[in-house]
């Protein structure tokens, strides 16, 4: 039998966003449950268009060593997603000062996991200061470069559905 006492809860929400229950992170990350929980996104730009990507620790239990959206975490039970894009954009990138504004959310489903997440873009004047418990690495990417490398298998899948989904048409080529 499995203890969850001493584990992270998740938020376990509708389709809509209504938190509905609360679960251990294992659970929601097991491939069998599929419990839908919140997660959000920032999409960091600089004034040069520049997106900002972070390369997933090697210690993260999905998808380390890939490169991924300049913030991402789950929501903690009662959070709003403005909320926890603060705590993790402070947490992961040392942020305390920037602008933001929700793209849209949507339903991500891959093996391990079914996420409600709420996609944000914004800018900040600061420099970003990676917190590396969280985060190998980060830097400012030439939307060109980012182009370059789509379907290389060195971007998480879910930042390249979303750079494909948010990002201009005329800068994203979709894929046959």
């Amino acid at each position: 039998m499995t203890s969850y006492s001493r584990e992270e809860l998740f938020p376990v929400v509708d389709p809509d966003g209504n938190e509905i229950s609360k679960a251990p992170r294992s659970l929601c990350h097991d491939g069998l449950s599929m419990l839908l929980h919140p997660v959000v996104h920032l999409h960091l730009l600089n004034g040069r268009g520049e997106l900002y990507l972070q390369l997933r620790a090697k210690t993260k239990d999905l998808l380390p060593g890939y490169w991924d959206t300049s913030v991402g975490g789950h929501m903690d039970p009662g959070e709003t997603p403005e909320e926890a894009l603060r705590r993790e954009a402070l947490e992961e990138l040392g942020l305390q000062d920037f602008t933001f504004r929700l793209i849209d959310k949507y339903i991500w489903k891959s093996i391990r996991e079914r996420e409600l997440v709420y996609s944000f873009t914004g800018s900040s004047e600061s420099i970003p200061l990676i917190d590396h418990d969280e985060i190998d690495d980060g830097r400012f990417w030439p939307v060109q470069e980012i182009i370059e490398n789509l379907g290389k298998n060195i971007f998480t899948p879910n930042f390249e559905f979303e750079f494909r989904k948010f990002f201009p048409e005329s800068f994203c080529p979709q894929t046959p």
